[in-house]
């Protein structure tokens, strides 16, 4: 559960990137904003996953 998780939190924060420097390039601030919000989405996750491995 945990390795598969970090990936794809990782792979999820990419996509995030990709939209938002699309956005950014288009000068589309919707998608620009959907960037933004995937990768705080997968950074939410990752730190859950973190407060989990430090229980472990």
């Amino acid at each position: 559960m945990g390795l598969d998780d970090k990936i794809s939190n990782a792979a999820e924060e990419a996509k995030g990137k990709v939209k938002e420097a699309a956005g950014k390039a288009t000068d589309d601030e919707r998608l620009e904003r959907e960037g933004k919000t995937d990768q705080a989405s997968a950074n939410i996750k990752q730190a859950g996953e973190n407060v989990k491995d430090a229980f472990k």
